[in-house]
Order: C-alpha cells, then sequence, then structure tokens
C-alpha cells in the first residue's frame, strides 16, 4: 500500500499543486507542534525542496524549530478524487525579511513584502506515500480571509512590523 523514497515524484508534485490544505509538524524539543495550513503558501522549487510562505498569526513555532535544527513532516491529503496521503520529511531553513533570497521568493507568489512575516525551504529527506482510504471526501467551499483582512489592518494601522519582531520567538519557546 505505501511506499518510501528519497524526492518527489513528479506525480507527487502535481498532488501538491491541488491541494488547498496541508499540514505542517515540527519538533525541535519534547513537543511536536501540528499547524493546518491553508491559502496559496506552498511552492514546489524542485523534487528535493518546497518553499512555504509564513504570514504572521498567532504564534510562530515553525520558526523556533527551524532554528533549533528541529525536525518537520508536510501532509497533504486527498479530500476529493483518489484517495492518497504525501508525507514530506523535512529540515527547514528560514527566509528573513530583508534578505535577497526573500525576495526572490515574494515574486513566486505575487504578495506584498510587508505582508509575510518569512518563508522556509523544506529541504526533503524522505517522502511517504500511502492509500489515504480513510479521510473522508469534502468539498471546498471557501478561502477564510479573516488573518489576510488582519494582517492588512495591522499594516494599515502602522503596527504589523512591530508585532512580527514582538512574536518572532512565541514567549512559550523563549527558552528553548
Amino acid at each position: 500500500m505505501g511506499s518510501q523514497y528519497k524526492s518527489l515524484k513528479e506525480a507527487d508534485i502535481e498532488f501538491i499543486k491541488a491541494q488547498r490544505l496541508f499540514y505542517l509538524a515540527s519538533s525541535s524539543g519534547k513537543e511536536v507542534n501540528l499547524s493546518p495550513k491553508g491559502y496559496d503558501s506552498i511552492r514546489v522549487l524542485d523534487n528535493s525542496n518546497i518553499l512555504f510562505m509564513n504570514y504572521p498569526g498567532s504564534g510562530n513555532r515553525t520558526y523556533t524549530d527551524a532554528k533549533n535544527n528541529g525536525e518537520f513532516t508536510l501532509v497533504f491529503n486527498a479530500f476529493e478524487g483518489n484517495a492518497k496521503i504525501l508525507r514530506l520529511f523535512c529540515r527547514a531553513t528560514v527566509v528573513e525579511a530583508k534578505s535577497e533570497k526573500f525576495y526572490e521568493y515574494l515574486k513566486l507568489f505575487n504578495e506584498k513584502e510587508n505582508l509575510v512575516r518569512d518563508f522556509f525551504e523544506f529541504h526533503i529527506y524522505a517522502v511517504e506515500s500511502s492509500c489515504g482510504q480513510s479521510v473522508p471526501i469534502m468539498e471546498y467551499k471557501e478561502e477564510r480571509y479573516s488573518l489576510k483582512e488582519w494582517v492588512v489592518k495591522m499594516d494599515k494601522n502602522n503596527k504589523l512590523q512591530d508585532y512580527k519582531e514582538k512574536n518572532k520567538v512565541p514567549p512559550n519557546l523563549k527558552n528553548l
């Protein structure tokens, strides 16, 4: 049923591009963080590298885990069509604002510089594909725009940059 291999196949790349939701798990200590991610926030750079655009939000555990050489798993699963689960086991590099790569990556997403917190380059060392037969069939309805609206409002009120800096590392993780 399932198989593991070292890098993405062309069918995996097409599968990732079709998904509107994925899960990002990370750990650099005792706890494992798991967050669902949406929006048009992921790009496949090549068969071994994925790029994630991170908007400001309530936490930034991914940043902390990347800076502490943590482990990452990205999970994509089909809610429509043929059942499938795809897991990407990775290490991550943070690409922070003001770096040359940050500006290159912005062009891939057509997003405003000040609205993005950072990017994560995920370097894949293993890919696992499994059947996903227990995942329900669900219909996509629409995006939730509340996070983007909040980010735009914070930016218009000249509070976003301070928020991003203050919340780069969540308070409960400052000593990790």
